[in-house]
């Protein structure tokens, strides 16, 4: 059976659920806190600011998931032999959380 890590597993993230590492997170927060900041004085460049943050959120958000469902396939799937039932047990429980996590994320508030 596998032990958790300190690293990547976590009561309120579960298994290798951190889709923004700290410091990435806290420097595209920085962005867009610069972006907000800067719009009285040049529209225009802190919306193509925003925009750009935005994107480098879905970018990395898109990537950790894709990530993600690599490492949970790899577990079960490229197996030479048959998983064991308690692997396979696990990987559907990760499957689970990950997707009900993200069948629960709130909209983006709009206009």
């Amino acid at each position: 059976m596998r032990e958790p890590s300190a690293k990547t597993d976590s009561p309120d993230h579960g298994p290798g659920l951190e889709l923004f590492p700290q410091g990435n997170r806290d420097k595209l927060a920085l962005r867009l806190q610069q972006a907000l900041h800067t719009f009285v004085d040049n529209p225009r460049q802190a919306v193509e600011e925003a925009d750009s943050a935005f994107d480098e959120v879905a970018t990395q958000f898109a990537n950790s998931l894709t990530e993600r469902r690599r490492v949970l396939r790899a577990g079960w799937q490229d197996q030479v032999t048959d998983a064991q039932t308690e692997e396979l047990r696990l990987a559907l429980r990760q499957y689970r959380e990950i997707t009900e996590r993200l069948l629960h994320m709130p909209a983006p508030a709009s206009r």
